[in-house]
């Protein structure tokens, strides 16, 4: 018997990489962002929730903080909606968006470690997820 093989599509295999990784970022931005808007909507009704550290170099009211949180938070779930349509806009704002998830949480880091750490590390995953895929394979999905 002879055997045949299918020739192997590098970029059949590239596509599926591209969309699985915008796939990735959207679902990972989407629940940035949600997490977000529950932790701006907790610094906003209680503050009784967060650590108050006062010797902290970047002061700001934990009301602010919240502000903050929720407006950021409202907007990745809107980028990550433009995600799933693969549009360029939406990566290029998707990049933006989680820089700044990065720098607020960060600059919120002493009055509730545990989550911006956790929102730091999921950024950094769609700034990975977002700039690894490369725009033609991205605009061929």
């Amino acid at each position: 018997m002879a055997a045949t093989h299918t020739p192997h599509h590098t970029h059949g295999t590239s596509q599926l990489w591209a969309g699985g990784l915008t796939v990735f970022a959207a679902v990972m931005l989407g629940i940035t962002g949600l997490v977000g808007v529950f932790r701006g909507i907790m610094a906003i009704a209680e503050d009784d929730v967060f650590l108050t550290t006062p010797n902290y170099v970047f002061q700001w009211d934990l009301t602010g903080w919240g502000w903050v949180h929720l407006i950021v938070g409202a907007v990745a779930i809107v980028v990550s909606f433009g995600l799933y349509r693969v549009s360029m806009w939406a990566r290029v704002a998707g990049v933006a968006i989680a820089a700044l998830v990065i720098v607020a949480n960060f600059l919120s880091l002493p009055y509730y470690p545990a989550w911006s750490i956790l929102m730091i590390a999921m950024s950094g995953f769609v700034i990975w997820a977002l700039c690894t895929v490369k725009s033609d394979d991205a605009d061929a999905r």
